[in-house]
């Protein structure tokens, strides 16, 4: 009789994986269902609303690579904004794709730009270009490259630069219809360093947060009094800070102030929310416990509106990723012109956005949970720190003049905190080792190193492959791209 129930709880065990496995399935089979049936409707609004009754083919064309390029954006860049906060358990997976997709949208609608660069970061001289065809033709193979790419990477989990991407591929379309002269190379130096300097910056300054956190609010005796005075404080960094982005980067469509105004309003707004937050941290602590999970649940909402604002302002500049290239080649069938900026239709702007939002609901849950929860554990205060060190390394960049990528400075804050979390580990363990030394009979004991290990290091197969995709992406993005051209040429 027992061997008889053994035998049935393990057919039992393999009729759920079996049921598990068909659901998944078909779970995947719906969303590429979906997205198909996006991309079907970008071609059907392009070639009806488009205005273009020659070559209008290749319209409908670009519009479906538009389409199927924002879709990719979706599934792995946005991951950045919400990831810490799902892995820190403030937001729900759910809850974290409605957020980002209503914010993402809006930041793409209502500040996207009514000018984009048709040739990404000025890598390439449009004017050496010898016709409109060949830089139609190009531009295409610069979406299809790119947009393969970071497909690629959102398969084996690893989040990559949707710009850099981008630019890969205008770079070896570039370079496969006119040459290597065409291309920009003090531009692309100053890329190639980007890779370097945006991890390493973001990561800097998230590990720096974090040590201040816990110097200043988490290891101190009365943790809650320490949490009334530094946390609105930390608010307000974070709200100075991100009307400082949303003026220089993210508000271009609506408002262009100058750097006197930039400055005032962050100012101003500093000022303003440090003093909304002092009593209402104050009344939101009253009769919590001396301990970290009340800290935990006073930087939630802080961090919830990060996120979301971290999505308006992705929404708001990395859509011309997707929609820059379309608009370059509706611009030059319609007028038989190569232009270095385009104006964006409406329509093109609604391909990006709905595009973007629809990728993330379909694919974007693998890459939040890869960035929220696999690289190094998270709670509200390190995911804070990633989201305050986003916001503050992108106006950094941007006044010195560097051309950082957003992606590369979020996950890099999820390292620096990871590898802070590593050293501070080590150092405390060193220090209760001396403790015990000195005092045998106390009570705290060392923590086992498989533990250390398992709850603290960064993992570092994840970190592999993430900065290898990295290293990788503007290469790949070039030589596929430019695949891509030749074989257009032998179609043509």
């Amino acid at each position: 009789m027992a061997r008889l129930k053994g035998s049935l709880d393990k057919d039992l065990e393999k009729i759920v994986h079996v049921e598990s496995a068909a659901r998944a399935l078909s779970g995947n089979y719906a969303a590429l269902g979906v997205a198909i049936v996006f991309l079907g409707l970008s071609g059907v609004v392009a070639g009806s609303v488009s205005g273009v009754s020659s070559d209008a083919t290749i319209v409908v064309f670009a519009a479906i690579l538009g389409g199927y390029m924002a879709l990719n954006i979706g599934a792995n860049d946005v991951a950045n904004n919400v990831g810490p906060a799902v892995g820190a358990r403030a937001l729900t997976m759910v809850g974290a794709l409605l957020i980002a997709a209503i914010f993402e949208s809006a930041g793409a609608l209502l500040a996207g730009g009514d000018v984009v660069d048709t040739i990404s970061k000025g890598i390439i001289d449009p004017a050496l270009v010898p016709d409109s065809e060949t830089f139609v033709w190009a531009m295409v193979a610069a979406l299809v490259s790119s947009a393969l790419w970071v497909n690629l990477a959102t398969w084996i989990g690893a989040p990559v630069s949707t710009t850099h991407a981008v630019v890969g591929g205008v770079m070896g379309a570039g370079i496969a219809s006119v040459g290597f002269q065409l291309v920009n190379w003090g531009t692309m130096g100053a890329i190639a360093a980007s890779w370097v300097i945006s991890p390493v910056l973001g990561g800097v300054i998230a590990a720096a947060f974090l040590a201040f956190v816990k110097v200043y609010v988490i290891y101190r005796d009365d943790k809650i009094a320490a949490a009334r005075r530094w946390v609105p404080l930390l608010v307000a960094i974070m709200a100075g800070a991100f009307a400082w982005y949303l003026c220089i980067k993210g508000l271009k469509r609506i408002w262009r102030p100058d750097d006197l105004t930039v400055m005032v309003v962050s100012g101003g707004t500093f000022l303003l929310v440090w003093l909304v937050m002092r009593p209402l941290i104050r009344r939101q602590s009253e009769g919590m416990e001396n301990r970290n999970q009340s800290l935990r649940i006073l930087f939630r909402f802080p961090l919830i509106c990060a996120a979301a604002l971290l999505s308006f302002a992705h929404g708001a500049n990395d859509v011309a990723n997707a929609i820059g290239p379309l608009a370059a080649i509706l611009h030059s069938v319609q007028a038989g012109a190569i232009a270095g900026k385009v104006a964006i239709p409406g329509w093109v702007m609604m391909i990006g956005a709905f595009g973007i939002s629809l990728g993330l609901f379909l694919y974007g849950p693998k890459l939040i949970r890869m960035v929220g929860a696999k690289i190094t554990k998270m709670n509200p205060m390190r995911a804070y720190c990633v989201a305050l060190s986003a916001a503050i390394t992108v106006i950094v960049a941007s006044w010195m003049g560097l051309p950082v990528s957003s992606t590369h400075i979020a996950v890099g804050a999820v390292f620096g905190v990871g590898f802070f979390r590593e050293f501070y580990t080590r150092r405390s363990r060193k220090r209760r080792q001396m403790v015990q030394r000195s005092d045998p009979t106390d009570p705290e004991i060392e923590m086992p190193q498989a533990e250390i290990a398992h709850r603290k290091l960064v993992r570092r197969t994840h970190f592999l492959t993430i900065v290898a995709a990295w290293v990788v992406t503007v290469p790949a993005s070039a030589i596929l791209s430019a695949v891509v051209f030749y074989a257009t040429l032998m179609v043509r």
